[in-house]
């Protein structure tokens, strides 16, 4: 008789064959837990989830710092991490994930270049800082880089192009890639109505392409600043902020939502979700499309370097299933992106498709994920198709050689 983890291995080797659904019938009992931000955690996935894969999950969400803290920190309390790439070096030489075995993805072949090779299309620009290939796979010595190999550090999925959201009725609508501006965020025109994100290895990124881009500073390394730098941009951010310039700073995707919506701020650091939210709600919120180029981020899914038995097997199979299809048309509704597009397209309409992936006008009323009409019809996504906004990337997320030295300062801007 086999044993139940021989059990376990026959069984989840002989249904990844297949591609069944896993269903796990005398485990109902276990939970996979999964520690993520608010971004992707959304309830309607979770049911989901649990339903294809008869498994029960639980999603722990929060803000992008207080997770990623408790991750690297308590690697036991979670068998699933998932965030973004500039996250992985600092679990993986916190030893606080695990390499994923290649192998065991089913549709790694269809997963597209933009995280194995950096682009797109040819001539895209890669962007600085860490582009998420130069973190995907584990070389000989346990460092990551660019050389293919059959561990990865993290599942390649969710990911975007981030920018800021405005509120038209207060700041005129530009033009996307030509007026469009990082500048507007340290604009005075907009003086005591600008909300960031609260995350120093995102906020930051955004602060310094808008200091730059209204020719207050310029740096030699965008995606590494200098200790001159961050001190120099700094000085800057902390008089402005003293001066009464920011609004506040937002810890989660809804809370950014609430501050343009209830007039606290009129433009703000934001997530596409955040600015699909308004738009549900009717609130003429635009995503821009920024000339100097995007901040851009990709999701990363990891294991738990605690993850081991049950809980592992769980884990693979649910990241299969976040490229199994519905998932990545769930996120196309949020106006994210996934790592494996094709797969989804079946479970997007032809209008959906077009509008979400090939940036066209939407030939009719399209609904966002929670079934509400976020897109009316010849609306066209700011910033054009998939294509042409990943090949105007100025900076991946990325947690730079100087992430530590940022981390007070960027405490000394909050207190300001």
């Amino acid at each position: 008789m086999l044993s139940r983890r021989a059990f376990l291995r026959t069984g989840a080797a002989a249904l990844a064959a297949t591609q069944a659904p896993w269903v796990w019938a005398r485990h109902e009992e276990r939970v996979l837990r999964v520690l993520g931000t608010h971004v992707t955690l959304r309830e309607p996935i979770r049911r989901q989830a649990e339903r294809d894969l008869g498994i029960r999950i639980s999603f722990e969400p929060g803000g992008s710092a207080r997770v990623l803290q408790k991750a690297a920190s308590r690697p036991q309390s979670f068998d699933i991490y998932e965030q973004w790439s500039n996250s992985i070096n600092i679990l993986w030489y916190a030893d606080a994930i695990q390499p994923i075995q290649r192998e065991r993805i089913r549709a790694w072949a269809q997963i597209n270049d933009l995280t194995k090779t950096g682009r797109l299309t040819p001539g895209a620009k890669l962007g600085a800082g860490d582009a998420p290939h130069k973190l995907l796979y584990v070389q000989p010595g346990r460092t990551l880089g660019l050389r293919p190999s059959e561990q990865i550090s993290f599942l390649p999925y969710v990911h975007n192009c981030d920018s800021f959201g405005y509120d038209t009725r207060v700041v005129e609508r530009g033009v996307a890639y030509e007026t469009e501006s990082w500048g507007w965020l340290l604009d005075e025109r907009y003086h005591g109505k600008v909300a960031l994100v609260n995350e120093p290895t995102i906020g930051l990124f955004d602060m310094a392409l808008a200091a730059q881009a209204q020719g207050l500073m310029a740096f030699d390394d965008i995606g590494n600043m200098s200790k001159a730098e961050v001190d120099q941009l700094f000085a800057i951010l902390i008089k402005k902020k003293q001066e009464g310039h920011f609004s506040g700073f937002w810890n989660s995707v809804p809370e950014s939502a609430e501050f343009i919506a209830n007039g606290r701020a009129a433009i703000a650091s934001m997530f596409s979700p955040g600015v699909a939210d308004l738009n549900e709600r009717g609130i003429p919120a635009v995503y821009a499309a920024p000339k100097e180029g995007y901040r851009a981020w990709h999701g990363v899914m990891c294991l738990s370097s605690q993850t081991q038995g049950w809980a592992k097997d769980a884990a693979y199979e649910f990241m299969n299933w976040w490229l199994s299809g519905w998932p990545g048309a769930f996120v196309a509704r949020q106006g994210y992106y996934i790592a494996n597009p094709e797969a989804s397209r079946p479970y997007l309409s032809q209008d959906e498709w077009d509008y979400w992936y090939e940036g066209l006008p939407a030939a009719s009323d399209l609904r966002g994920p929670d079934g509400a009409v976020a897109v009316h019809k010849g609306g066209q996504r700011n910033g054009g198709s998939y294509w042409r906004r990943f090949s105007n990337v100025a900076v991946w997320n990325t947690v730079m050689d100087t992430y530590e030295y940022t981390l007070p300062r960027w405490n000394e801007f909050l207190l300001a």
